[in-house]
């Protein structure tokens, strides 16, 4: 399989981020089905949308830097 080796050109510290909103979603589903924690949902929210903006800038630039 080819896929295993791949070489990619994120660095680790931009896959951390991907985990994070990966991470963010999971939390945000997660808390729907628990009341204690509903209080917080917005800081997940928030945590989300910022890395899934930061994400697509990456991204955004790392295809501008391939073309």
């Amino acid at each position: 399989m080819n896929i295993f080796k791949t070489k990619t050109s994120w660095t680790n510290g931009e896959l951390g981020i991907l985990k994070v909103c990966a991470g963010s979603f999971y939390l945000l589903v997660g808390l729907y089905f628990h009341e204690f924690l509903i209080n917080y949902i917005w800081i997940f929210r928030v945590i989300f949308a910022i890395s899934v903006i930061w994400i697509l800038i990456i991204w955004n630039k790392k295809e501008k830097i391939r073309s």
